[in-house]
């Protein structure tokens, strides 16, 4: 199953689907009712609910997608829940308050200076720098999807992340959201260290054969989080034992 970020397109899926079926997946990319100005969060997670084929499924997430994704994920049986260049919330969380909770202006403006590239936020050349001249083509006469504002004001209503096996995929070229914002975020928040491949923040526009791969599971095993964050916690303490002994 994939879920697309702000904007709720199911055709920004469209380059990777035919992969995953190719290789003899189901794959389900969902409609979020992001036009809907009475639709939140709660109305995001039951479209990803109600689009759910019968039994298990893989539950994978672009950008703002993960705040719904994560919410369907305690409604479903999700094998593994796959973050693509995602906005991780915390509990009681808005999709509007992440930006300044984990700096991401002060993460992309670095980024942009380290590159030569002015600070200022570029709709074409932050998202579509790296997708193909014909891919940008198709989006163009699509036209720009419409993204209400009532979920950015919507906190994210669980107490703490799914119990289900998390993996994650940062674009390194993501100009929006860069990778060593989403690393930190992922490492804080999860636990989770993440796989970095090139491509920007539309990976699966613009990279969707390294996206297919990770998905079926070339990018490596899934891990729990929260194990993954006991784990560090354990190798901490042995540390400060040798430190101190």
């Amino acid at each position: 199953m994939l879920v697309p970020g702000a904007g709720g397109d199911q055709w920004y899926w469209s380059r990777v689907v035919p992969l995953l079926e190719r290789r003899g997946h189901r794959a389900v990319a969902v409609t979020l009712p992001t036009g809907d100005e009475g639709a939140g969060l709660e109305e995001y997670a039951a479209a990803v609910v109600d689009a759910a084929p019968d039994g298990p499924v893989t539950l994978v997430a672009q950008s703002m997608g993960a705040y719904a994704a994560s919410m369907a994920a305690t409604r479903l049986d999700v094998v593994d829940l796959v973050l693509v260049n995602a906005m991780v919330p915390a509990p009681g969380e808005t999709p509007g308050e992440w930006w300044d909770a984990v700096g991401q202006e002060d993460a992309a403006a670095r980024h942009a200076a380290a590159e030569g590239r002015p600070p200022e936020f570029d709709p074409m050349g932050d998202f579509f720098h790296d997708v193909p001249a014909e891919v940008v083509e198709e989006a163009m006469r699509r036209g720009e999807p419409r993204q209400a504002e009532r979920p950015f004001g919507d906190p994210w209503p669980l107490e703490r992340w799914p119990e289900v096996p998390t993996r994650g995929l940062a674009g390194a070229d993501d100009r929006l959201f860069p990778a060593e914002l989403q690393q930190r975020v992922a490492r804080e928040r999860l636990g989770l260290a993440l796989t970095v491949v090139p491509g920007g923040h539309l990976l699966a526009l613009a990279q969707p054969e390294a996206v297919a791969d990770f998905l079926q599971g070339s990018g490596g095993p899934a891990a729990q989080p929260r194990e993954l964050a006991q784990r560090e916690d354990h190798l901490d303490g042995d540390l400060e034992e040798l430190r101190d002994p």
